[in-house]
């Protein structure tokens, strides 16, 4: 017995010392950086590893074009950032063409073993589409070494697909940038729980640092003296390998409209793909490194790249950065050709697919210089690397090495399958501006209010910005810790909205100051979100169609009962804005030549029979003629405050008088809704607001009384949502940022 026990602690003992061992061993990382455009995204991701050495053991290996004159020797940079660099493996076969590709992935699969061999990592990091990277994930894969591969999954449109894909498949496991992206990695059949939907690692870096104090220096430094901001080009056109004829075709005609435009332009050397040589010597054809508007680089360390993208006038040419990193900024950009073809871009990214003339470039340049656009975060929010670091944390070396491929149906609402501890619920900022009260709100892809913000909305315009300026910002940092992802922000108002600018042109009079106001831009610039506005009656029926009665349905009509009436028009699908953004102006639709004067300076709208502020005027006058007080009702004073509610209870309890207003109103209301369903012949009504439930059977009695035989069996529903406004705001958001693929 005394044998047994003692056998059982030595057990334990040993148990608990594996287990103390592996707690305290660290996780050996390999990064492995082939040119200067991975190292922009690897590197905020080494500075994360290097900055916890009692979690990990950084290694980097340097191989690709990071080692060659030509293009600058940017394994300096690597080592100006305080890296040891541990291999450097000259890869590259001179040539620039279709067989020195394939040359210098077999170079690179002769040297690697040794080196892998020798750091023994237990992951490697790659990143993206070059062909250097598929030699990489390739021995690694056969040396039986984990992989975690950035920015699977996405899509552009060049041999580029085929390689990141592949790569993809000998990936163990994933960080990924966008929705889109994760979604393709899980169609591809990857685990969904080895999928990290993380955004791009360059935005940590770019997003914090864009704002720099010394960019006029840097501007100055690379384009020269006299140049302003805003006031120059930069051009970074890059060979597509499956057309390389077209491609160098594309880059001449660029070049050659760039010199007609007579602007200041920084052009980069294109890449190492086969191409690149022959678009070099075009380059020199042309006379561009001597041409005084033109500076020729080779390469722009990151952070002053940084610089010049943000302040740029626009930015030409075929890169991934101007479909990625400059919608960070807002930075116009003129996309040429079909390397990109495929990508999610912002709204900033002009595409010009077929480049095939000179003067085509050139109207693209006169349309795009010179604009500025609102930040999109569509690959990143600036938090990459901390979800990242946290996903290396959480992989388990003592799972299986052998990939399990999933066959899964992906649901519509297939919200992030991300690990648990880093789950975050995709989510829209969404503002409703009042007459009375400003109100904040996080909402959630489900339409769900995550938390809600409510302060009195200021009378000026300074105060009312700086509000709600403080308000979003205040919800975006506590998104963070409720784990939700900011998508972008919908604003919901009160007037006449111009939604392609983002322009309150006329607002309500209950809104002062609240007149030619552009709104995006301050949110936009504050918050580095895209933002969204229209009016509050077309986001309660954007809210319907995403979340409420009109879900499913093409075309049907909102109406908001409230303060004042409003609503806002479903056609096909769409939201009907009008040629000068006034339609569903369903409150000023005139029922009488010759009725009551409504706020618009009108007679016989709708809202001046049938809104809350009509029926308290009505009211009021009841009762300061001593008529609307009947049996049953609590005693009001004469000093006392009269509503609609007074008015709708008296006529309840058998009041003549206030149940005669109410009938005017249900009638005025019903005849208007009878001209709408006779121009735009809707499936649906959908009453919002306060007072929909004491004008549902009234409305539709009128209906079926006086509408059209064809439209006398639309039916009227009561909204059944709390908080259209907000909602409609939201579904903005949510709507747009997750469908759009260019």
């Amino acid at each position: 017995m005394e044998l047994y026990y003692l056998r059982m602690q030595r057990t334990r003992e040993k148990t608990d010392k594996m287990e103390e061992s592996k707690a305290m061993r660290k996780l050996r990382v390999c990064v492995a950086t082939c040119n200067r455009a991975d190292y922009s995204k690897l590197a905020p991701i080494m500075f994360g590893i290097k900055a916890n050495p009692d979690e990990f053991e950084l290694e980097v290996v340097v191989l690709g074009s990071h080692l060659i004159d030509d293009y600058g020797n940017t394994f300096r940079m690597i080592e100006q950032d305080d890296f040891d660099i541990g291999s450097k493996l000259h890869t590259i076969v001179r040539g620039e063409d279709e067989a020195a590709m394939v040359e210098s992935v077999g170079l690179a699969l002769v040297k690697l073993p040794d080196v892998l061999h020798r750091l023994r990592p237990d992951v490697l990091i790659v990143h993206g589409d070059r062909f250097d990277a598929l030699a990489l994930a390739t021995a690694a894969a056969l040396m039986n070494i984990r992989i975690l591969h950035l920015e699977g999954g996405e899509v552009s449109g060049t041999i580029d697909d085929s390689i990141r894909h592949a790569i993809s498949k000998l990936a163990h496991y994933h960080a990924c940038c966008t929705r889109t992206a994760e979604q393709h990695l899980i169609a591809m059949c990857e685990d969904h729980t080895r999928i990290l939907l993380a955004g791009c690692p360059s935005y940590d870096k770019l997003l914090a640092a864009h704002h720099r104090d010394d960019y006029m220096d840097i501007i100055r430094n690379w384009l020269g003296d006299n140049v302003k901001e805003h006031d120059y080009i930069v051009a970074l056109q890059h060979p597509v390998t499956t057309d390389i004829k077209n491609s160098i075709k594309i880059y001449e005609l660029m070049l050659d409209a760039l010199i007609s435009f007579n602007k200041r332009t920084l052009v980069l050397f294109p890449n190492i793909d086969a191409g690149s040589k022959e678009m070099v010597r075009v380059m020199r054809k042309k006379g561009v490194e001597q041409h005084p508007n033109f500076r020729a680089v080779k390469h722009v360390p990151f952070e002053q790249f940084i610089q010049l993208v943000c302040h740029a006038g626009a930015m030409i040419g075929n890169s991934s950065c101007g479909v990625r990193e400059a919608g960070a900024f807002g930075t116009p950009v003129i996309n040429l050709g079909s390397r990109q073809t495929g990508r999610e871009t912002g709204e900033n990214v002009l595409h010009v697919r077929d480049a095939d003339t000179q003067n085509k470039i050139y109207h693209a340049l006169e349309l795009q210089f010179g604009k500025r656009y609102p930040c999109s975060k569509i690959y990143g929010d600036g938090n990459a690397v901390p979800r990242i670091m946290k996903f290396l944390q959480a992989i388990d070396l003592d799972e299986p090495l052998q990939k399990t491929f999933c066959f899964p149906p992906i649901r519509e609402w297939d919200i992030s399958q991300d690990i648990d501890h880093i789950l975050e619920t995709q989510s829209a900022l969404a503002i409703d501006l009042g007459g009375t009260n400003l109100r904040v709100a996080i909402v959630s892809m489900r339409g769900k209010i995550v938390k809600k913000y409510s302060q009195a909305n200021p009378k000026t315009y300074e105060a009312r910005i700086e509000l709600i300026l403080k308000m979003c910002a205040e919800a975006v940092f506590d998104a963070v810790h409720l784990n939700c992802r900011i998508l972008g922000v919908g604003v919901s108002t009160g007037g006449r909205v111009n939604p392609q600018e983002g322009v309150i042109l006329h607002s309500t009079k209950l809104i002062q100051e609240w007149s030619s106001i552009d709104i995006r831009t301050p949110i936009s610039d504050a918050l580095h979100l895209p933002v969204w506005v229209d009016n509050d009656g077309n986001c309660a029926a954007l809210a319907e169609k995403k979340f409420g009665h009109g879900k499913g349905v093409e075309n049907f009509v909102t109406i908001i009962t409230g303060t004042g009436i409003g609503g806002g028009i479903i056609q096909h699908n769409e939201l009907i804005h009008g040629s000068t953004f006034c339609a569903a102006e369903l409150g000023h639709i005139m029922v009488s030549l010759d009725g009551p004067e409504c706020m618009c300076g009108s007679r016989g709208c709708i809202e001046a029979y049938a809104s809350g502020m009509a029926l308290q005027k009505e009211a009021k006058r009841l009762h300061d003629e001593e008529l609307l007080e009947v049996e049953g009702m609590v005693d009001l004073k004469k000093a006392e405050f009269v509503s609609a509610i007074h008015l709708i209870n008296a006529a309840r309890l058998g009041n003549s008088k206030a149940g005669a207003v109410l009938r005017t109103a249900s009638m005025a209301l019903g005849v208007g809704i009878v001209n709408i369903l006779h121009v735009v012949n809707p499936s649906l009504v959908i009453l919002s607001g306060v007072l929909a439930t004491h004008y549902q059977a009234p409305v539709q009695q009128v209906i079926g009384q006086r509408a059209l035989t064809s439209a006398q069996r639309i039916q009227v529903l009561t909204s059944d949502l709390e908080e259209p406004a907000l909602l409609g705001a939201a579904s903005m958001v949510l709507d747009y940022t997750t469908r759009r693929i260019y």
